[in-house]
């Protein structure tokens, strides 16, 4: 009994962490014109840093933070994230400029790409491979998975009735409740010994991964072929090269590359890149336009998204008990096809368009989507992990959103902005046409964005391989979770 209830806790207390990280990377999109306006923020391109530059640092570190996990202990690292995480919160609130919020969002990055896969690690060693995991991690997905829309309801209630700098404020108190809780409940892991941190590694991935981001996102302002975006995309493929000639050579590297021949680990990665490249501009831009074209406040805006999270809730939670029923190839191909349907259904958007008719069943598609892609891809890649590699498995897992996010909303942004600002000249700048230019804008993004689901949905297609278990392997599981010992001794 003791044993049940301190793995359910602890559950409860790494899942209450990771809902916390994937809140705010979409908590503070409803608060966007409000920090607009008090930070005096010129255009949108500029607004965007206060989405990417979280994005852009989780990603960017995730996979040392993984490897750290590794090497010092889980807990140990998931603790110090956390604490990073609340302090860099509490800066957020008091930014006084633009400048300031770009480097609290990047310091809240960096806290989650400690915490978040030192979390993930901490349940895969927790709940044995099977039924039990399974379990755990229908839970786990559910909860990242509808942590986004929770943030968009949160930030508008909290930006209309309060303040938006309390969409920063709100972390510490949630944070502080996750220390006192996991130092009770979360249990101690033993670091790796003998081993040593690929600092080259860390330095070339995350400094390759960071120009590529920020040469997309300043494409709009410089225009492609300027020196600026030119030199930046070059100083990327170099640094990326660098890493994977410094990965193959040294005898402890950050990303042991041979984890990439199983087909199901690579397939579940590069899906897990391209379907959040899709949704961040979406959550970015319908902010947006609901706020600026429909004239909703940011309450209404949160509760315009709850018929999202609450899609999500029903679908991870139906998925998860019958995960072990259904194909999981079929379910991750059909997924991203439900998003790219529902982005595309947004592309219809003008500026008298309905919320009932033009947005909420694109709202629904999508949810669904996302949450069986998440569900599903989590199991699929994570069944067969040892203890020795779910720090590296977790940094992935987490690194695909991150980086696939701030890559996606660069995209979207280039694209969008390129739009607007063609119709304002072909109008010759008649300020009547700037609304219908602007959501032309976002119609081309929506398209764009629907293309990155369309890919995930061809990558697992022509990469992943995986089948509904057969009653022997059901059979199998049940035996081994039964005969299994605790994952950590003393939980």
């Amino acid at each position: 009994m003791t044993e049940k209830i301190h793995k359910g806790w602890a559950l409860a207390v790494l899942a209450a962490a990771q809902f916390m990280v994937v809140l705010d990377a979409t908590i503070v999109n409803v608060a966007l014109p409000a920090i607009q306006r008090t930070l005096h923020i010129a255009n949108d391109s500029q607004l965007q840093w206060v989405v990417t530059a979280y994005a852009l640092l989780f990603g960017g570190f995730l996979l040392l933070g993984g490897r750290l996990a590794d090497l010092f202990g889980r807990r140990k690292l998931f603790l110090a994230g956390v604490v990073l995480f609340a302090i860099a919160s509490l800066l957020g609130g008091l930014s006084q400029n633009l400048g300031q919020m770009i480097v609290f969002r990047a310091m809240q990055g960096l806290g989650g790409a400690l915490l978040a896969p030192a979390a993930l690690s901490l349940v895969l060693t927790l709940f044995k491979e099977g039924p039990e995991r399974n379990k755990a991690l229908g839970v786990w997905s559910m909860i990242a998975a509808g942590g986004g829309a929770v943030g968009l309801i949160l930030g508008g209630t909290l930006t209309q009735y309060i303040d938006w700098r309390w969409t920063f404020f709100i972390n510490v108190p949630i944070a502080i409740i996750v220390l006192v809780t996991a130092m009770r409940f979360v249990p101690k892991s033993d670091p790796a010994k003998k081993q040593r941190v690929d600092v080259a590694g860390a330095i070339t991935v995350t400094g390759g991964v960071m120009s590529l981001v920020y040469a997309l996102s300043q494409a709009p302002t410089h225009g492609w072929s300027s020196g600026t975006v030119l030199g930046l995309l070059g100083l990327s493929v170099l640094l990326l090269v660098a890493f994977v000639i410094n990965e193959r050579k040294v005898k402890q590297p950050l990303v042991r590359l041979g984890i990439f021949k199983r087909r199901n680990v690579t397939g579940t990665m590069l899906l897990q890149l391209f379907m959040p490249a899709a949704m961040f501009g979406m959550f970015f831009y319908l902010s947006i336009y609901m706020q600026h074209v429909m004239g909703f406040s940011p309450t209404k805006t949160g509760v315009a998204n709850l018929p999202f999270t609450l899609t999500i809730v029903v679908v991870a939670a139906t998925l998860s008990r019958n995960i072990t029923k259904i194909n999981p190839k079929a379910v991750l191909t059909i997924a991203p096809l439900l998003v790219a349907a529902g982005l595309l259904y947004l592309s219809r958007l003008d500026v008298d368009s309905s919320y009932v008719t033009d947005i909420l069943p694109a709202t629904i598609l999508m949810a669904a989507g996302m949450a069986a892609m998440f569900v599903t891809s989590t199991l699929v890649a994570t069944s067969g992990v040892s203890h020795e590699e779910s720090g590296l498995i977790s940094g992935l897992l987490n690194t695909g959103p991150q980086v696939g996010g701030a890559i996606g909303l660069a995209v979207l942004t280039v694209v969008s902005t390129t739009t607007t600002t063609n119709d304002m000249i072909a109008a010759g700048g008649n300020p009547a046409a700037q609304l219908p230019a602007l959501v032309h804008g976002f119609q081309h993004g929506f398209v764009a964005a629907s293309f990155f689901a369309i890919l995930g949905s061809l990558i697992v297609l022509s990469v992943v391989k995986a089948r509904k278990p057969t009653k022997t392997d059901l059979a199998r599981e049940i035996e081994t979770e039964a005969e299994s010992m605790p994952a950590i001794p003393g939980v």
